[in-house]
């Protein structure tokens, strides 16, 4: 097996996951805006789609984004599609 220690850096690692966090804590205060924004009748379905929307991304991120963002291949920028669906994790 090959060091591991080359392929995962800690640094990245956490950076990730604090983004993650705080846009995780973010899409409730934009849902509590959207609600501000709109009649009354209107408030819950909007929090609602805001709070659905996390879900969605989270979804298309482990379907596609973690492979595009930490894929192997690829350009400098961009990563390839080899775990795509979190294949080979």
């Amino acid at each position: 097996m090959a060091d591991t220690k080359s392929l995962v850096d800690a640094g990245d690692t956490a950076w990730v996951l604090t983004s993650s966090a705080f846009v995780l804590l973010m899409t409730p205060g934009l849902a509590f805006f959207y609600g501000g924004l709109v009649k009354e009748q209107n408030v819950l379905n909007t929090m609602m789609m805001s709070l659905i929307s996390m879900g969605v991304v989270s979804i298309t991120w482990m379907l596609a984004g973690f492979s595009l963002a930490f894929g192997d291949g690829g350009g400098k920028i961009i990563g390839d599609l080899n775990y795509f669906g979190m294949q080979g994790m």
